[in-house]
């Protein structure tokens, strides 16, 4: 009896989990620019290689200091040449921020590549 039980709880878990791990496995591509003196926190975190704290500190220095150029993103604590060169393509600091995320298609369902 016991496993009978158990074995439901194991299936209605794999049922209820499987979106979910489809969703995580999911691969996302970011394309456009976020431009750093208007776009909210949400959209800095679009940005690879910002994470929720690093979009609020921009969010608090730019209220101090406008950025003139995305080279002024090293004035802050924690953004160092190299992570700069990282996040460059996706910032700019006018026009509109044009930040996506696209779904990568998975290579489930996909025909097998025919051998010669």
């Amino acid at each position: 009896m016991r496993w009978g039980i158990l074995s439901a709880w194991v299936l209605a878990a794999a049922v209820l989990l499987s979106p979910l791990a489809e969703a995580a496995g999911q691969k996302m591509k970011v394309s456009g620019t976020a431009n750093l003196n208007t776009a909210t926190a949400a959209q800095l975190e679009l940005v690879p290689g910002i994470g929720p704290k690093a979009a609020e500190q921009i969010l608090a220095f730019r209220e101090k200091h406008p950025f003139k150029a995305v080279d002024d993103l090293t004035k802050m604590k924690g953004f160092k040449k190299k992570r700069l060169e990282k996040l460059r393509p996706f910032l700019s600091v006018s026009g509109e921020t044009t930040l996506k995320e696209e779904k990568i298609p998975s290579a489930q369902g996909r025909a097998a590549p025919e051998e010669r």
